[in-house]
């Protein structure tokens, strides 16, 4: 069984056990999170889309803690002066272990 939940702005397409990593949540690491924003629920030859969610389900899940994404290199330069700067940043982000779908 899938389900397709939304949070941080982004779409998410899950399964029970798998471990995914969404937009930063101010969550302890440990404690479980409900998503009731589920679009679309989907297994056994079946598909439950929701007009804009479907209604009673949720998505349960585990928070593993905090994670840091690749390092992303910002660099603005000036070709005709010695203007150069380098700078570089990574994104925080949840990292989620979906315990259950529940329909």
């Amino acid at each position: 069984m899938y389900a397709v939940i939304e949070t941080g702005g982004k779409q998410y397409r899950v399964e029970e056990g798998e471990i995914i990593e969404v937009e930063l949540l101010k969550v302890p690491q440990g404690e479980q999170i409900t998503f009731d924003n589920v679009l679309l629920v989907g297994g056994n030859d079946e598909v439950k889309v929701g007009q804009p969610v479907v209604q009673g389900a949720k998505v349960m899940a585990t928070s593993l803690g905090e994670v840091k994404g690749p390092k992303v290199i910002i660099f603005k330069h000036s070709g005709r002066t010695t203007y150069r700067r380098k700078t570089g940043h990574r994104q925080r982000y949840t990292r989620l272990k979906v315990d259950a779908i529940l329909v």
